[in-house]
């Protein structure tokens, strides 16, 4: 069976489900999640943008060819040039404002996953980096999927809407496609022994992603 991102996915299917379906993204879907969990989470999730974009950086570094070093640029100037700045002024509508996210410390959970995700990029190959930040690009995609097909989702007048519009739209569900088509790529040409490596990678990153949205329940219980 030829190996993909979907094989890799499945081999960690309990922590992708556990990630995917999490109690956190639950109450954004039917509007009940604390609002001050959802404070929490966007104020880490400034300082995770920013770890990100390093790591699309080291990306572009590790790039072995102009098709790889234009992919990885693209999205580290996605994050750069459009994401940070839709993020602050997503926070300042939560009154949460500039100065605020410049002066936060990191939680653990955010210092553990970003990290993490730089160690698997310095250590190994562009690949590694790649399993390592899947969980997010590709899994925030799945999760507004999940969100827009559940029964109990509340569509009106729900104060999170604007988020899981942001993960819908058609710009990011492409950035997502493109980097599964990407993985996929790749994933074919390695040997059982080495994606078995890139499956710990990922299930390891996955649980990570998990603890940054139990971080914010955490909060607010």
């Amino acid at each position: 069976m030829a190996q993909n991102f979907d094989t890799l996915k499945s081999a960690c299917l309990d922590q992708w489900q556990a990630y995917i379906q999490h109690p956190f993204v639950a109450g954004i879907s039917e509007a009940t999640l604390p609002v001050e969990a959802f404070s929490y989470y966007l104020k880490q999730d400034y300082l995770f943008l920013i770890h990100f974009a390093r790591a699309w950086g080291l990306a572009v570094y590790k790039s072995r060819d102009m098709t790889e070093l234009r992919h990885s640029l693209d999205n580290l100037k996605t994050i750069v040039d459009t994401e940070m700045g839709l993020h602050v002024d997503y926070c300042r509508a939560w009154g949460i404002d500039q100065e605020q996210l410049q002066n936060l410390p990191e939680a653990q959970e955010t210092l553990a996953y970003t990290r993490f995700v730089l160690d698997c990029g310095h250590r190994g190959e562009l690949l590694d980096l790649h399993v390592a930040l899947a969980p997010c690009l590709i899994g925030y995609a799945e999760i507004a999927d999940w969100i827009g097909a559940r029964p109990q989702t509340v569509t009106i007048d729900n104060p999170y809407q604007a988020w899981i519009d942001m993960y819908r739209d058609e710009d990011y569900q492409e950035a997502a496609r493109r980097e599964r088509r990407w993985l996929d790529e790749r994933l074919a040409e390695v040997s059982p022994g080495r994606f078995a490596q890139l499956i710990t990678t990922f299930r390891d990153a996955t649980r990570l992603e998990t603890a940054f949205w139990q971080m914010g329940l955490n909060v607010a219980s």
